[in-house]
């Protein structure tokens, strides 16, 4: 699972009123490297709930994005590499997303999340 896909999951268990963002809990992570796109990180980037992904990435030991998202972030190649890097070219690939509210644990297995509710945990 990359960080990509994190920014856009929330839990919807019976009762949560705050599922986003989810903690992860990271067994197994590996780096592959991805093509670099300017256009599509900055198109992306408006997309991206920042403070959430920025959690996200010093979970996972990435301490090199800045606080905020800089003013001139199109043109910032520097900036704009560390945010590919976080993006695109980390995966968890065995690990738990938590909701925040209920503590509900959702695997991650071989990079997919599985976010599937139970029964008696659908509203």
């Amino acid at each position: 699972m990359r960080l990509l896909t994190h920014n856009m999951l929330a839990s919807n268990v019976k009762g949560t009123t705050n599922g986003f963002p989810l903690k992860i809990e990271v067994l197994l992570k590996e780096e592959r490297e991805a093509e670099f796109h300017a256009g599509f990180l900055v198109n992306t980037l408006s997309k991206i709930e920042w403070d959430a992904f920025r959690t996200a990435a010093e979970t996972l030991g990435l301490t090199d994005l800045p606080p905020t998202v800089p003013e001139d972030a199109d043109t910032d190649e520097t900036f704009l590499r560390a945010f590919h890097h976080a993006l695109l070219e980390v995966h968890v690939k065995e690990g738990y997303l938590i909701c925040p509210d209920s503590g509900r644990r959702f695997p991650i297995t071989k990079g997919i999340p599985n976010m599937l509710l139970n029964e008696d945990e659908v509203a």
